[in-house]
């Protein structure tokens, strides 16, 4: 669950009852820039003043009155001219991670306007050994690949082999020249 489509879902129908031009006062509901003020901030009460000619606390005060946040937020606040402060409630919180943490499939909203992003995995030296680091790096890559894929994004996967043009040259060369073939069949990246 979306926290911000939940809240949203909550404002929504009592925000019909103020302003037809519903969308834009939901997209006043954000994540919080300061901790101090809680974790999201709405701030539809100050064009909600503007427009209806009424104080944008007193509106703010409504709003907060009838919407039923008990469930959601810990503490829901009116500060200022009129900013309503929401603080999740650690409770809903855990129990959002619970069900999630139950159920077989993730439910998420793709995005709006997809990006492209280019994930760069671990480019070993192929001259060289490979190490732990290199898995991890591939691991990491793979992960942040399939989450961006699935939430609707394009992502260009690259593994960029490095140092191949003299390093190849040199390996070639040695190869053709200087290979201990025992050695090689024992331990080719070694050899």
């Amino acid at each position: 669950m979306k926290i911000l489509t939940e809240l949203r879902a909550r404002f929504r129908e009592v925000l019909a009852n103020f302003d037809g031009d519903v969308e834009s006062l939901l997209d006043m509901i954000r994540p919080s820039q300061d901790a101090r003020f809680g974790d999201y901030q709405a701030n539809m009460a100050m064009p909600l003043g503007k427009k209806l000619n009424r104080q944008p606390r007193e509106i703010a005060n409504e709003i907060v009155s009838v919407v039923g946040l008990d469930d959601i937020c810990s503490q829901v606040e009116v500060a200022g001219p009129g900013f309503v402060n929401l603080t999740i409630s650690d409770q809903w919180l855990t129990d959002q991670v619970n069900d999630l943490s139950n159920s077989t499939e993730i439910q998420i909203d793709t995005v709006v306007e997809p990006k492209t992003y280019v994930i760069d995995y671990s480019s070993p030296n192929v001259a060289k050994p490979m190490h732990v680091g290199h898995i991890r790096s591939t691991v990491i890559g793979d992960s942040l690949s399939r989450v961006l894929s699935y939430a609707g994004h394009n992502v260009i996967r690259d593994n960029h082999l490095g140092d191949w043009g003299t390093q190849f040259g040199m390996i070639i060369y040695g190869f053709k020249h200087f290979v201990d073939e025992d050695a090689f069949k024992e331990e080719p990246v070694k050899e």
